[in-house]
């Protein structure tokens, strides 16, 4: 049987590189005086950004084979993103054969995305829970509409079992 929480993470983890959102083109600065070079220590401060943890060397081998399909995009993906990963890495072993391959090609698939249809997938996913989650509250409503339809007097509930007046014979126009 399809789990259906485990797709919804598939995709809810968002496994690949990030794309950074869309920069405004820069506006041009007001030309001032030029300024001078900057200083070689201020350059060697402005280091690349520290890739998120762990590491693809730092996985265990394990999880480094599960794990296989997001290996080229890794070291992109954020460190939130990375445990969820790390998390279904730690139950594989425990699944169904059946689930492991479905697992495998769903992985393949998120990692064959673009970042494009990732970030379309995500949204997909966030509308699809809002909506779980208005069903769910709905069938509450009801649960509640049933009690108090329970709670009423016989001869209100007769009212309301009654089945309703038919509307009166259309008028015949006379010409």
């Amino acid at each position: 049987m399809a789990r259906p929480w485990l797709l919804a993470l598939l995709f809810a983890c968002g496994a690949s590189a990030q794309t950074p959102a869309p920069q405004p083109p820069a506006q041009p600065a007001p030309q001032a005086a030029p300024k001078p070079a900057a200083p070689a220590a201020k350059a060697k401060k402005a280091k690349a950004p520290k890739p998120s943890r762990p590491t693809w060397s730092e996985l265990t081998p394990q999880q480094q084979q599960v794990l296989a399909p997001l290996q080229a995009d890794w070291e992109n993906i954020e460190t939130e993103r990375k445990r969820k990963w790390l998390g279904i890495a730690k139950r594989y072993p425990k699944m169904k054969p059946e689930e492991q391959q479905r697992v495998q090609k769903r992985m393949d698939a998120w990692a064959n995305l673009t970042p494009e249809q990732r970030r379309q997938a995500r949204e997909s996913y966030r509308a699809l829970s809002k909506a779980k989650q208005e069903g769910k509250n709905k069938k509450k409503s009801l649960a509640q509409q049933w009690a108090d339809y329970q709670a009423l007097p016989p001869e209100e509930k007769a009212k309301v079992q009654a089945p309703p007046e038919p509307p009166p014979p259309p008028k015949k126009n006379k010409k």
